[in-house]
């Protein structure tokens, strides 16, 4: 039996035991200190999926197991979380009201919780002080905390990879709309800020694999954003040496209208003039988001959304020098430049849905969305290369200068690249909560129209000779060119329920199937999941998760175009199967919560579309020729090794290896004609990272804890890598490790709240912080420019380096 079937199969056999046991009903108030009420506050049953958000006035009502102790929890972001535990008769109707206390900011660090969840690799992340961790990308504190939590090679980028997938792989979205990144970026130092902006973030919920139904169709990753609902008017402003920002959000006095505004700039023209290549860098990135709800009523309101991004990178090269080799047989690679690059990428997000709560139990949302990108990759530049052998030996005057010169040589790169994509998107979500099922549905419609020119082409001279060397004709290294239209609709939509077994076995269950369509190639998905999570009545705190199902990821425009610039609209989607066992364990230490999480998993993958990475661009070849695996573990813990400090560890081990259909090695006999072929089989993934070590650690001075210290540590293996050609045979060479560590110090400089003038007690606090990226000073590299020298017929790899150390002086002030 296909696969398929038989996880269909088990969805219909298990929806057949569904059990409709006792129920209690509960319902109540959740407010502040004050009595204001507070909208969108959680009240669940912890270690279940069963759970409500609180309306407009903060009321709330939901059913509850009968007949069995439960413990309630009522939370909401920046206030302390409240726990009952309670016994219910059947049918019994109790009257809760809580009142949440604020938490105090000067003293909330930035947490990674150890909150209960259905789902298998799914961790909540708390953003709240997210500004305070030292990184090098200004704005981008919540993808600094993911990139210590699935590993990182690359600190100049906010994306990430997870569990052998690619960049492409994760899905993120903000307020239930599917958010998209610019497509054309081809290095860390032209990417803007990623769409997420930490100071509008009310809830972060990142999911690393076997994730549900109601998630879109993509194999690594989901990131589930909630901007805030705010009670009252306030902001931050944060600048530094690497950029600046302001947020503002308020309410009206009925409490009907909220806002969020979000202004930042970013400008790491600082820190890109470390980098080996000097000249003039011009980067600038400033983008604005605004986020408006309006409540009609209880049952009714209208939430719109927008943002704009424009993202500017001029570079003028003057010279760079490598030196790279082993001690005792170094070389220099220096060159000198002549010409420029302009980068231009705008992009512009505009979403609007309104939600329709009939009763306490139904709730209907329809959404429309729109994502525009206009991009413009121009670039002209030469370079005229020097290559040489350095002086070794220490008794030698001349220790470290080129005592041999080894050839020159020009490196011409030109582009004129132009990309407009426009994406709507039209949805409707649903949920309907009746006794122990939480029903979930949604249908998606999605109109995508894609204008691509490309024109792009490298040539390479050495010793007077064109490369590739052909005495017939010029020949240019490599060239690009293709122009591409086109338009086309994909139709999803998924059909989910979670629902606790029954009551006297602590058992919850989530099925689910999603489907997809797509008029371009006519190809239709089916992709049914499960999460199980079962807690045994022990009396330690463990909980057990299994996950399951099919993770199918339709072609979208960077897939389609293969390594010559040609669009393959045929492309099928790639697919996988996710199998997911994991524990979390919660205990206390030294009076002290700890949270211990352990993950195996497998992910099976056909019809893959093989790549290779240049920088953080992702070159496809743009055909389903691939079969491969991820397979490995993951270990995180997560607590106050300090009190009131939460610091996290993550270990995590993997193997990602594919084999492609069509690639193999073809031998020459000594007439020139083909004598053998072999082919390779398995090779490793581009993402095949096999070790990573990801920390960060929070600690302060015992007397005075308002001075803090903030340590991020990185540490992962070399991926694989080769010559820059179409084998991937060949990429079975691996870059060195990546180790780094970024550390900040803070301090509070003003707490309102001690203040009598109405001056600062309007400013709630106000912290400075010093920063040191890259700590200990290590060159990490990058990737690898290969220049072969026509006199002697070697090929030499000149590493691309990363960062170098740097201080960043940070001021952020909440009022």
């Amino acid at each position: 039996m296909h696969p398929k079937h038989i996880v269909l199969s088990a969805i219909f056999i298990l929806a057949s035991l569904y059990t409709y046991a006792q129920t209690a009903t509960i319902s109540g108030r959740v407010s502040d200190e004050r009595g204001r009420s507070l909208d969108a506050a959680t009240v669940a049953v912890e270690g279940t999926t069963i759970g409500v958000t609180t309306d407009a006035k903060g009321r709330y009502a939901m059913q509850v197991p009968a007949d069995s102790p439960i413990i309630i929890v009522y939370s909401f972001s920046g206030f302390t979380t409240e726990k009952r535990e309670l016994t219910f008769t059947a049918d019994q109707r109790k009257v809760i009201d809580i009142r949440l206390k604020r938490i105090d900011k000067e003293l909330k660090t930035v947490t990674v919780k150890g909150e209960r969840s259905n789902d298998v690799g799914s961790v909540k992340i708390d953003p709240t002080k997210a500004a305070l961790l030292p990184t090098v990308g200004f704005g981008d504190g919540i993808n600094a905390m993911i990139k210590t939590m699935v590993g990182s090679n690359n600190e100049l980028t906010s994306q990430y990879t997870v569990r052998g997938g690619n960049f492409d792989e994760n899905l993120v979205y903000v307020n239930d709309f599917e958010i998209y990144r610019p497509f054309l970026t081809r290095s860390g130092q032209q990417e803007g800020m990623s769409f997420v902006n930490a100071d509008l973030v009310s809830g972060v919920n990142f999911s690393v694999g076997g994730f549900q139904s109601k998630y879109g169709d993509k194999m690594s990753s989901v990131l589930d954003v909630t901007y805030k609902r705010p009670k009252e008017f306030g902001g931050r402003v944060m600048a530094s040496l690497l950029g600046a920002s302001i947020a503002l959000e308020g309410a009206s006095k009925n409490q009907k209208l909220t806002y969020l505004i979000g202004v930042r700039h970013k400008s790491n023209q600082y820190l890109l003039k470390a980098q080996p290549t000097k000249g003039i860098y011009n980067p600038s990135f400033t983008d604005a988001q605004a986020l408006v709800n309006y409540k009609f009523s209880d049952k009714w309101e209208v939430e719109a959304i927008g943002n704009y991004a424009r993202n500017r990178f001029n570079f003028i090269p003057e010279e760079s020098s490598s030196s790279f080799g082993l001690i005792n047989k170094a070389y220099q690679l220096r060159m000198f430049y002549n010409g420029s690059e302009i980068d231009q990428f705008d992009s512009r997000f505009g979403g609007l849905s309104t939600t329709f709560r009939p009763n306490d139990k139904l709730k209907l949302k329809l959404l429309a969305s729109g994502f525009q990108t206009n991009e413009k990759e121009t670039y002209d530049i030469s370079g005229e290369y020097l290559l040489g052998e350095l002086e070794t030996d220490l008794g030698k005057e001349n220790f470290g200068q080129v005592k041999t010169f080894l050839g020159t040589g020009i490196i011409h790169n030109y582009a004129r690249n132009y990309l407009k994509v426009n994406v709507s998107n039209f949805a409707h979500r649903g949920s309907y909560s009746a006794n122990l099922h939480f029903l979930q549905w949604g249908v998606d419609a999605n109109i995508t129209n894609i204008e691509d020119k490309l024109y792009e082409w490298e040539r390479r001279d050495s010793a007077g000779f064109t490369q590739p060397y052909n005495p017939n004709k010029l020949e240019l290294t490599r060239f690009y060119r293709s122009a591409s239209a086109f338009d086309y609709m994909r139709y999803g939509g998924f059909l989910q329920d979670n629902f606790r077994f029954n009551d006297s076995l602590d058992l919850t269950i989530s099925l689910g199937v999603r489907f997809n369509y797509s008029t371009l190639n006519n190809e239709l998905l089916v992709s049914p999941r499960m999460q199980v999570s079962y807690k045994p009545k022990w009396k330690s705190d463990v909980v057990f998760k299994l996950a399951g199902g099919l993770y199918q990821q339709p072609a979208f425009y960077r897939e389609m175009r293969d390594l010559n610039g040609n669009v393959n609209t045929a492309l099928k989607a790639q697919k996988s199967y996710h199998a997911v066992l994991g524990t979390d364990y919660n205990f206390k230490a030294w009076s002290r919560p700890f949270k211990l999480t352990t993950e195996l998993y497998y992910k099976g993958m056909w019809d893959i579309v093989p790549y290779e990475y240049d920088n953080v661009r992702i070159r496809y070849f743009g055909k389903n020729s691939a079969q491969g695996y991820a397979a490995g573990g993951e270990v995180r813990l997560y607590g106050d090794i300090v009190e009131d400090a939460t610091s996290w560890i993550s270990i995590g081990v993997m193997k990602s290896m594919e084999d492609v259909a069509d690639d193999k090695i073809v031998l020459k006999g000594a007439g020139g004609n083909d004598s053998a072929t072999i082919y390779p089989g398995y090779v490793p993934r581009p993402t095949d990272q096999r070790f990573m070590l990801g920390m960060y650690f929070e600690d302060y001075f015992p007397k005075w804890k308002n001075f803090k210290m903030h340590l991020n540590l990185m540490y992962a293996t070399g991926l694989p890598f080769g010559p820059p050609d179409a084998a991937r045979y060949g990429d079975t060479l691996r870059l060195p490790d990546y180790k780094r560590v970024d550390i900040g110090f803070s301090t509070l400089l003003l707490n309102g709240a001690k203040h009598k003038s109405k001056v600062l007690s309007s400013v709630k606090n106000s912290w400075l912080s010093l920063e040191v990226f890259n700590l200990l000073g290590i060159q990490n590299t990058l990737s690898y420019t290969w220049v072969q020298d026509q006199s002697s017929g070697k090929t030499f790899a000149v590493p691309n380096r990363l960062t170098a150390r740097l201080i960043n002086v940070k001021l952020i002030v909440d009022f």
